[in-house]
This record gives C-alpha cells, structure tokens and sequence, in this order.
C-alpha cells in the first residue's frame, strides 16, 4: 500500500474511534466525568496529529509521458540501404 492509502485507513480509524467515543459518552453521562474528557482529547490530538501527517506526506508519483523523440526532417543517409536492393527478387 502507498502512504496516502496508509494514511487514509488511519484516518477512517481515528474517525471511527471518535464516533464510539461519542457513543461512549452518551452512555456514561456524567460518570465518565474527568477519565471521559481526557480519553476525547486524546483522540482529537490524534485526529489533528494525523491531519498533519496527510499534509507532510510525500504526493505520490503520478506516471508521466515519457520525453518526446524528436525526428529530423533530413533523407535518411542511402547508403544504410545498398545491401537490400535485390532483396526478395529471385
């Protein structure tokens, strides 16, 4: 896998522990009280932590066209060609 692939199934991991976190917190009301806060803040530092990693991380290499060949417009020399004159006439 790429970085960027890498990164992106972190990202829906961060995501979702912030979702069950919230479920998590709705669950235990108030009795979740100091733990709960600290538990949320730490995965949001994550999410801001991976974030940063994603605008860090090396773009990947797109392929790109190959450099163009140029060709002159000058006669090929004729001389390549004098050993092929009877070639195939028999």
């Amino acid at each position: 896998m790429s970085v960027q692939d890498e990164l992106t199934t972190v990202q829906r991991c961060v995501d979702d522990l912030v979702r069950s976190l919230r479920r998590l917190e709705q669950q235990l009301g108030s009795s979740g009280g100091l733990e709960m806060r600290r538990v949320r803040a730490d995965a949001d530092h994550l999410r801001e932590s991976v974030a940063l990693l994603r605008e860090s991380a090396p773009l990947p290499e797109r392929p790109g066209r190959p450099p163009l060949l140029a060709i002159p417009d000058t006669p090929y020399d004729t001389t390549l060609w004098t050993d092929s004159d009877d070639e195939g006439l028999r």
